[in-house]
């Protein structure tokens, strides 16, 4: 009998044993898994297609135009010849609409539109160079005048005495002008698009998005 109690007893801790790897097999899987999505989600080469992904499977990530954001699109597309959609996939693809938790990129880029400061104020200011990061305060960065005078491409849209890639209205004008003077106006879609943001993964994303809301907005 104790022979017998013997090997029901080692049976149990085998079976314990067992249960214990199984648990820990899984809970490994778990974390990879976990982790490849967090580095999917935080690279922007894999951002839009994994978006994408999740709202075919009933998941939307800020995948529609907002409609409150229609009518700037619109006035800005009137105002420098160009179709609004395209500049709604702009903001699309730059920072999904405005929802990202900060609307500074890792390399500067800042506002709605995700503007370089030397691009928004002007490559001709003493202090651009590289990437375009700047040593700008924040005053001249948004000063008209100060603008005009370096040659940028930042827009007071709203008249305020401020042109702001912080403001929704001023961002998505700002892009507007961008746009337009390297050929958007003229229907040289691409090549304003690759200029904005020199990649072609961006130029494919950016003109599916357009062609998406096309479709959705006749």
């Amino acid at each position: 009998m104790k022979e017998v109690n013997r090997l029901s007893t080692k049976k149990k801790r085998k079976v314990l044993k067992w249960k214990r790897v199984a648990a820990l097999f899984f809970a490994v899987c778990s974390i990879i898994i976990f982790s490849a999505a967090f580095v999917l989600l935080s690279d922007d080469s894999y951002m839009g297609k994994t978006l994408d992904l999740l709202e075919e499977n009933g998941m939307p990530m800020e995948l529609e135009i907002p409609d409150e954001n229609i009518s700037i699109y619109k006035k800005a597309g009137e105002e420098y010849n160009m179709d609004w959609r395209l500049l709604a996939a702009h903001h699309r693809v730059e920072t999904r609409f405005s929802t990202m938790d900060t609307l500074v990129s890792p390399v500067g880029a800042e506002g709605h539109m995700q503007f370089m400061p030397c691009t928004f104020i002007g490559w001709t200011h003493p202090s651009c160079e590289g990437l375009g990061e700047g040593n700008i305060p924040q005053e001249e960065l948004t000063d008209p005048a100060a603008i005009e005078m370096y040659g940028g491409y930042g827009v007071d849209a709203n008249n305020d005495g401020v042109a702001d890639p912080y403001d929704l209205e001023d961002a998505v004008f700002s892009a507007a002008n961008y746009l337009s003077q390297n050929g958007a106006s003229d229907g040289e879609l691409e090549k304003a698009i690759f200029l904005y943001n020199r990649s072609d993964e961006y130029v494919e994303d950016v003109l599916g998005f357009y062609e998406d809301y096309k479709n959705k907005h006749p």
